[in-house]
């Protein structure tokens, strides 16, 4: 999961089919994959509107 999201985070133009059927096998069903995309992807968001507007810079 966290080789996902890491993947997701560098660039999600390469993210593929494989890295979920490696999602699955792991355990984890299509729910759980979109709660984890969506939530990573959330996070890069939310980090980049930050560092755009300097939140916590003095």
């Amino acid at each position: 999961m966290l080789d996902y999201a890491v993947k997701l985070t560098r660039d999600a133009t390469r993210v593929s089919r494989q890295d979920h059927e490696r999602l699955r096998s792991a355990g984890f069903d299509d729910t759980a994959i979109l709660q984890i995309t969506l939530i990573a992807s959330w996070f890069n968001y939310i980090n980049r509107v930050a560092d755009a507007l300097g939140v916590g810079r003095g």
